[in-house]
């Protein structure tokens, strides 16, 4: 008897079928590219043993659509060797919405030769090769990529150990390495795309020789691909960088990589949210410190970060020393918590920095605002005894969505990450930690996800991300339990039975890089910030030279009483400058001609066009204070 799921239901058949006859004869509904016999994910063209427990994979399943990936790299390959036979292939692992390949091709491939790859690949899919799976032994496999000159393919094969399984996969003259599963044929592959290319190095390490990496996107469907392109688009609008130029609010240059220089209205911005950020740290009790930018080598090895993070931290010596610029606080904030005796009476203790760290990050990774080398992280540390912890924890994470909410982020996703194999601390410990934050989770009536192994060497963590309005994901909070450094650094308290013992140290994070989060916030919402976010609130805009001292009082009135105004009095028309301030998102523009000076009131429109008449001062100002309040995204009552 074999048992089927499928779309939840479990059918029973006595049949001695493959999953693809199975298919045939039994489901029209769906469109399977895979299956799950016995737990264990394999190709459609396994045999079904009997007493066997089968799931289906549909096509468009997460499992399902790295599948198609996985298949889809291999046929890219094919077209890369066809078209470059001397090109070396090394790997080429799926990834988000799609897949990359990295390859060693004596001559260089470039934007312009994506499209004969493509075009080159849909012939071959067209060709209906059907894909054959073969297990190897790791001999076998080294004579068949040895006779085909794959060097680097070869040096993968090294790190294998002699009881893995090896798999090959046969499509016509190509063949490749992989775990699989794969399509049982090419001609299941139809709506896929190159994307880009980029360098990269083998095993990621820029002393070894540079690879090109070219990317691709691979779907089930037609519409998918094109819902998938089209959010590229968007997103491409949305680029934090274009719009940071266009709006003036910050710049990069070649004389400090990957270390922004921000402008005053970017500066507000970021200011903006650090202060919003403050407020909760004060509310909650937090004593917000301030620690050194360079801290001893000899600190940061007793913590154990230079053994762990040595490649991404900026040396530095003086007089004979060598110093490290801070890649992190957490050593920095142990050195405050350890100035005076501690009692357990005294925790949780939290300390709060708006610490700006460095990391050597490589220069082929850098990206914008998102991914850089200097940066600002609204880092917290809390010490406590473990009886405060499930608490604390639960405060973190109602506080961590309370925050997103704010700004205007409602879906939220959450791991639990436990052990890792390799791991400080006494199992009882880690029992009790994990316990704790799953208690925390459950109690907190949240949705949230198992990723076992994953956790820190020094304890289980919280990791949160958020889904932005083109369903594009961003980890950004954290919470760490941490049973390892605090005993490193000899920080102690004294507890109730008068003995010192180490506390709980719980790293926290909420928006991580708050220079990353303000590229978040200006690609969310395509530079039309929300009224409590924007840099100006108003332009106050005259239409003749009449008007110039009304229009400075106005503004500077409304500065005083919290309204963030500039008034722009230039020989210009009002046309012009109704428009140009409408570019630069500016959320409100008054407009004052002589009928608004005689009555005392304010011609209103919004950046969007939006015409809001004749209005009193107060009424204006009434109207901001609660959609400011408010956090509002729209621009009227």
């Amino acid at each position: 008897m074999y048992k089927v799921t499928i779309e939840n239901k479990v059918i029973e058949t006595d049949e001695n079928l493959s999953v693809d006859d199975l298919v045939k004869n039994n489901f029209t509904n769906i469109k399977p590219v895979a299956a799950k016999i016995n737990g264990a994910l394999v190709d459609m063209s396994e045999i079904i043993n009997k007493d066997s427990s089968i799931e289906l994979i549909n096509s468009s399943d997460e499992q399902g659509l790295e599948i198609i990936r996985h298949t889809c790299a291999h046929v890219f390959g094919h077209a890369i060797k066809q078209l470059y036979p001397d090109t070396k292939m090394v790997i080429g692992p799926t990834i988000d919405n799609g897949f990359y390949y990295d390859i060693y091709a004596k001559e260089s491939i470039s934007e312009k030769d994506l499209a004969s790859i493509e075009s080159l690949m849909k012939k071959l899919a067209k060709k209906n090769y059907k894909i054959i799976r073969e297990v190897v032994t790791k001999k076998r496999a080294q004579s068949v990529f040895r006779e085909r000159k794959e060097d680097y393919k070869l040096k993968l094969i090294e790190d294998i150990t002699d009881n893995e399984v090896i798999a090959i996969y046969h499509h016509e003259e190509y063949i490749d390495m992989c775990r699989g599963p794969h399509l049982t044929s090419t001609r299941e592959l139809n709506y896929f795309k190159l994307m880009k290319i980029s360098g990269s190095y083998w095993k990621g390490d820029s002393n070894n020789e540079q690879l090109q990496r070219i990317y691709g996107t691979a779907w089930d469907t037609k519409d998918n691909l094109k819902a998938y392109l089209h959010k590229l688009e968007e997103a491409e609008k949305r680029d934090h960088r274009k719009i940071g130029q266009k709006l003036d609010l910050f710049h990069f240059q070649e004389e400090s990589p990957g270390m922004v220089f921000w402008h005053d209205n970017g500066w507000k911005i970021f200011n903006i949210v650090k202060d919003f950020i403050t407020s909760y740290l004060r509310n909650y009790n937090y004593k917000i410190i301030n620690t050194p930018q360079i801290l001893d080598k000899s600190l940061w090895k007793k913590s154990g970060h230079l053994d762990k993070f040595s490649d991404l931290i900026f040396d530095v010596s003086s007089e004979n020393k060598e110093y490290a610029i801070k890649p992190m606080s957490c050593p920095g904030h142990i050195q405050v918590y350890n100035q005076g005796l501690k009692s357990y009476r005294d925790l949780p203790l939290k300390f709060a920095e708006f610490g700006i760290v460095h990391r050597n990050e490589p220069s082929g990774t850098l990206h914008g605002l998102m991914r850089i080398r200097a940066f600002t992280q609204d880092d917290a540390h809390i010490f406590c005894t473990p009886g405060q912890i499930e608490n604390e924890i639960k405060i973190l994470i109602k506080t961590i969505y309370d925050i997103y909410k704010q700004f205007g982020f409602h879906e939220i996703k959450v791991e639990l990450s436990t052990r890792p194999e390799k791991r400080v601390g006494s199992e009882e410990i880690w029992d009790k930690s994990e316990d704790a934050l799953k208690k925390a989770l459950d109690s907190s009536n949240i949705e949230w996800q198992l990723n076992n192994g994953d956790g820190a060497f020094y304890g289980p963590k919280i990791d949160f991300s958020l889904k932005d309005s083109l369903e594009r994901v961003w980890q950004l909070g954290t919470i760490q339990l941490d049973f390892s450094m605090p005993t490193r650094l000899n920080a102690n308290y004294v507890d109730e039975n008068g003995d010192k013992v180490a506390p709980v140290m719980i790293h926290r994070a909420i928006l991580g890089s708050l220079e990353r989060f303000v590229g978040i916030l200006i690609e969310e919402y395509a530079g039309d910030l929300p009224l409590w976010l924007s840099p100006t609130h108003v332009v106050v805009m005259n239409i003749s030279e009449n008007q110039e001292v009304h229009c400075q009082k106005l503004s500077k009135k409304l500065n005083n009483m919290g309204i963030i105004s500039i008034p722009d009095l230039r020989n210009e028309k009002i046309s012009y400058k109704i428009r140009e301030h409408s570019m630069k998102r500016v959320p409100y523009l008054v407009v004052i001609g002589d009928k608004e000076v005689e009555s005392n009131q304010i011609s209103l429109r919004t950046r969007t066009g939006d015409d809001l008449g004749v209005m009193d001062v107060d009424k204006f100002v009434k109207m901001v204070e609660t959609l400011v309040e408010s956090k509002s995204v729209v621009l009227k009552n």
